[in-house]
């Protein structure tokens, strides 16, 4: 008994001194216990609402009827409602007195609205983008020019896409072709144009432009590429890869190869260059020429019979 007095009384002298450091500022005391208390309740709190959002977040990963999209709604709106929680059960807690700060809350307030406006945009149209579903984790995208990524729109005539990794809080996390992690703020995505190549179906359909020259068969090089198109094992039997006559060119007869693909995060440079280099194979073995680009320069004789 006279330990647990001991400690107690120690505990208690520890307490009063704490208390005794400080500044009053106003009405209101800021002394040492205060901001002890503070801290210890602010780490109590946050490990509570982390081990919450981990059970939560187990709770929601085993459950089979939600999708991916739903599950990170529903945690994104369970965090919030935690936090707030907590905020409010640790100014009580405490036994802040919010009047006592009346005077200056009407300019914290705006401080804080104005620093804040970004972060609270954001959060907002990550929300916003996970109840209309209209991009998912999982989802190939093309963000307004393709600036937003790292580069154009087009990539030597490959438009620069990126597949979708994560909607966090702030930003979207997309990952490009290049294997480069590019963060998107959530708001961008609410203003800009976006494509979503997956957002009705995974089928992305590519175009090729094949020029052949005009003294070659052109139904066998037709046949030909749509042969080479059918026996790459990405392209998709259904749609069946067609091809057209686009344009009589000056030196072509100007073809585009069209065909779908199921798996465009894989990149499409790749399989443009693939079909390529099969077609240039078999246009070689069947004596079928792809013309290049050339100018004939005429020089013509002035009145005198010299050239000019």
């Amino acid at each position: 008994m006279s330990i647990a007095a001991d400690v107690q009384g120690g505990i208690g002298r520890t307490v009063e001194a704490m208390r005794v450091i400080g500044i009053d500022v106003g009405s209101y005391r800021l002394s040492l216990y205060g901001l002890f208390s503070t801290i210890v309740v602010v780490v109590l709190l946050y490990v509570a609402v982390k081990l919450a959002m981990r059970a939560i977040k187990w709770v929601l990963r085993r459950n089979t009827h939600i999708d991916a999209t739903q599950r990170i709604l529903t945690e994104k709106l369970i965090a919030i409602a935690l936090f707030v929680f907590a905020l409010l059960f640790g100014i009580d807690l405490l036994g802040i007195d919010l009047t006592a700060l009346a005077v200056f809350s009407g300019a914290a307030g705006l401080a804080i609205g104005f620093g804040l406006q970004k972060t609270v945009g954001n959060l907002i149209a990550g929300i916003i983008l996970l109840m209309d579903r209209s991009i998912k984790p999982g989802d190939v995208i093309v963000v307004g020019d393709g600036a937003s990524m790292g580069s154009s729109a087009t990539l030597n005539g490959v438009p620069n896409v990126g597949r979708v990794a994560k909607i966090g809080v702030r930003a979207v996390s997309v990952v490009t072709r290049d294997g480069k992690k590019h963060l998107i703020p959530n708001e961008l995505l609410m203003t800009m144009p976006v494509e979503n190549w997956s957002y009705s179906s995974r089928d992305v359909r590519v175009r090729m432009r094949v020029p052949v020259a005009y003294d070659c068969d052109l139904r066998a090089a037709q046949a030909i590429m749509v042969e080479t198109a059918k026996a790459n094992p990405r392209i998709l039997a259904d749609p069946e890869p067609v091809v057209w006559i686009t344009a009589f060119g000056e030196r072509a007869v100007e073809h585009e190869l069209r065909y779908w693909i199921s798996d465009p995060e894989a990149g499409l440079g790749n399989i443009q260059g693939e079909v390529f280099l099969g077609i240039w194979d078999r246009f070689k073995e069947a004596g079928i020429r792809i013309p290049y680009p050339r100018t004939d320069v005429r020089v013509l004789a002035a009145e005198g019979g010299a050239p000019a």
